[in-house]
C-alpha cells in the first residue's frame, strides 16, 4: 500500500512525532511505500511530495513544527463539493499519486475537511492535533500537554514579580472558544481567577474576590484568562480590557500579559510525544484493515476510532461540572460567574 500524509491548520508540539510515529509503523511493520505531502491539503492538488523513508524519520521526535508544512485549509474545502468539478480534480489528483489512503493531522477544520475528502470517494483517516483540546471525540489532543506545561511555568514565573509589586497580573492563554488551557494551566499555576469562555462572568465578582484578597492582607493576584472570553464590549485582547477594568474598580495596580503563539513553539512534551506515537500507529493499523473515514482518538486509556462523519463540526468544550471547576470553587478560586 501507499499512503500519504499532510498536516493542516496551526502549527503544534507533537505533529513530527505524529509524522514519525505513521511512517515508521508503516515502513517498517506493514512495508508500505510513505510520501509527505507538502503544505497541508493544497500538496495534494499541487502534488508536492516528498518520499518518506526510515532515515529521513530519524531525528524529529522531539522537533517543534512540520517537516511537512502547514496552511489553512478553509479555501481548499470549498473545493469540495459532490460530483463537482473541483471534486473530480481532487480525485484526479489523488490517483495520480498513486494513494491508497491520506493521513490527515489536524484540529477541527482539518477533520471537517477530511470528512468531506471521505464523502467524495477517497480513504481518509484523520489524527487531532490541536493545543487547544477541543476535538470533539477525544479525551485528549497532542499539543494541549505541552502547551498547559508552557502557560504553567509562565504563571509561576509572573508569581514572583506579582508578589514583588503587590500587583495583580492578568494572564491571557490561548484556545480559541474553549478553556482548557486556561482551566488546566490556571489550577497548575495557582491563580486566584479563572476566566473561561464556557462559564461567563460577571465583573463585579472579578473586583470584590480581589478586594477581598487585598483586605485579608494577600499581597498580590493571578487572573487568568482564555482568549476566547466574550467582554460586553466585544473586545478582542480581554487580558488588556480586563487589566484596565480591574485597575480602574479597585484601585489595585494591574498589569496583562498576553502568551500568544509562544504556546504553540518548541519541542512537544514527553506526554505528546507518546500520544503522538500512539495515535499514529494506531492510524497505520486501521489502513492496514482497509477501515478508513474514521479519526483515531483517545478514549479512557484506549486508542479507539470514530467516524469522521460524527466529528465533523462539533466542538469538545470545557463542561460547568468539571471536577477542576468544582474542586477550585471548594478551594477558593473565582471562576467569575
Amino acid at each position: 500500500m501507499k499512503i500519504g500524509i499532510l498536516s493542516s491548520g496551526g502549527d503544534c508540539p507533537g505533529i513530527n512525532a505524529t509524522i514519525r510515529g505513521v511512517g515508521k509503523t508503516a515502513i517498517m511493520h506493514y512495508q508500505m511505500e510513505v510520501i509527505g505531502i507538502h503544505n497541508g491539503f493544497s500538496g495534494i492538488l499541487q502534488k508536492d511530495f516528498r518520499v518518506l523513508d526510515e532515515r529521513s524519520l530519524s531525528g524529529i521526535l522531539n522537533l517543534g513544527g512540520t517537516i511537512l508544512g502547514t496552511s489553512r485549509e478553509k479555501s481548499f474545502r470549498k473545493l469540495i463539493i459532490p460530483d463537482d468539478t473541483h471534486s473530480a480534480f481532487i480525485r484526479q489528483a489523488y490517483a495520480e499519486l498513486g494513494l491508497d489512503c491520506i493521513v490527515c493531522i489536524g484540529g477541527n477544520g482539518t477533520q471537517k475537511t477530511s470528512a468531506l475528502l471521505s464523502e467524495i470517494g477517497l480513504n481518509v483517516i484523520g489524527i487531532p492535533k490541536t493545543i487547544d483540546n477541543d476535538v470533539w471525540g477525544t479525551d485528549i489532543t497532542f499539543g494541549f500537554d505541552t502547551a498547559v506545561n508552557i502557560a504553567t511555568e509562565a504563571i509561576d514565573r509572573l508569581h514572583s514579580t506579582a508578589n514583588a509589586h503587590k500587583r495583580v497580573m492578568v494572564v491571557e492563554v490561548m484556545g480559541h472558544h474553549a478553556g482548557w488551557i486556561a482551566l488546566y494551566a490556571g489550577m497548575a499555576g495557582g491563580a486566584d481567577v479563572i476566566l473561561l469562555p464556557e462559564l461567563g462572568f460577571s465583573d463585579e465578582k472579578i473586583y470584590q474576590t480581589l478586594i477581598d484578597r487585598a483586605q485579608q492582607g494577600k499581597p498580590y493576584s493571578i487572573v487568568v484568562v482564555a482568549e476566547g472570553v466574550q467582554t460586553k464590549e466585544g473586545e478582542h485582547h480581554p487580558a488588556n480590557h480586563i487589566a484596565r477594568k480591574i485597575a480602574k474598580a479597585t484601585g489595585i495596580e494591574t498589569r496583562e500579559t498576553v502568551l500568544g503563539y509562544i504556546q504553540r513553539g518548541g519541542n512537544p512534551s514527553p506526554f505528546d510525544r507518546n500520544l503522538a506515537t500512539r495515535l499514529g500507529g494506531h492510524a497505520v493499523e486501521r489502513i492496514a484493515q482497509r477501515n478508513f473515514g474514521c479519526m483515531v482518538c483517545i478514549r479512557g486509556d484506549r486508542v479507539d476510532a470514530l467516524p469522521l462523519a460524527d466529528i465533523a463540526g462539533k466542538l469538545k468544550l470545557v463542561p460547568p461540572t468539571h471536577d477542576l471547576i468544582i474542586q477550585g470553587e471548594r478551594m477558593g478560586i473565582s471562576f467569575g460567574n
